[in-house]
């Protein structure tokens, strides 16, 4: 079952954890949108991409968060990191208390994009998560990178051709 934290520290050169960076967006917002995702492990790493023509930004950075634990062939010790508040606010605070109210906000509105929140918490469930926030466009490298795969993803969706 994955662990909810919010851990600011993880060990990078812990071979053992499986580095995780995430990114999303749409321009304009709704409209079309690209997800990126960088994978590190032992050394090695793996990058993923996608989009949709028709989206939003919290949805393309959901959809980049269960891409990511989706590819993941066993259960990991994993260290994900993503420059949206959103996604980390809502997978270490907010969807307990949706669960426990049917999937409805404070407010007791239906929360928006439930069936991608569904989706990551399932993805999770097998590994063991630690969420990391980094504040986006601010110079890392690895964030900057899934910027990068992410709009690319949305200019190929624009563009018609097919997303690599």
């Amino acid at each position: 079952m994955s662990e909810a934290h919010d851990t600011p520290e993880v060990a990078q050169d812990d071979d053992s954890v499986v580095l995780v960076w995430t990114d999303g967006g749409c321009r304009p917002n709704p409209g079309p949108g690209g997800w990126g995702v960088l994978l590190r492990y032992k050394g090695h790493e793996r990058e993923l991409s996608g989009g949709e023509a028709e989206t939003t930004n919290n949805r393309m950075e959901l959809t980049a968060a269960a891409e990511a634990l989706e590819a993941m062939k066993r259960p990991c010790r994993i260290a994900l990191h993503t420059d949206s508040e959103y996604v980390r606010n809502g997978i270490t605070r907010w969807h307990t208390g949706w669960v426990r109210r049917n999937w409805r906000n404070a407010a007791g509105d239906p929360v928006k994009n439930m069936d991608l929140w569904r989706r990551l918490l399932d993805a999770a469930k097998p590994h063991d998560v630690s969420w990391h926030w980094v504040k986006g466009h601010s110079g890392v490298p690895e964030n900057e990178r899934v910027d990068q795969l992410a709009t690319d993803a949305r200019i190929a969706i624009e563009n018609g051709s097919p997303v690599k």
